[in-house]
């Protein structure tokens, strides 16, 4: 079972990191703005994923930084549904 609980919180880890590398790459490409609510939700998976792991092996300032990266995605993500109401 512990086997598990570790593998789950390093699994995490890793998809975070693969979603947050996968934001900033289809930026940096031109494939995704940063007026777009994927981008956002990229990172806030990454941020998630991140997190968990992080929480997990004690890592607080990775912790705080992620929790915040994942907070400015859902601001993001707000200010653009407000924007396409108006």
């Amino acid at each position: 079972m512990l086997l598990f609980i570790l593998n789950i919180h390093l699994a995490l880890g890793w998809t975070g990191t693969f979603f947050y590398l996968l934001a900033y790459f289809l930026l940096s490409i031109n494939k995704l703005a940063s007026n777009q609510r994927l981008y956002h939700l990229l990172n806030i998976i990454g941020a998630i994923g991140l997190t968990v792991n992080a929480f997990y092996y004690a890592d607080f300032p990775n912790v705080v930084a992620n929790v915040f990266w994942g907070i400015i995605a859902i601001a993001a993500i707000i200010a653009i549904n407000k924007r396409k109401q108006n």
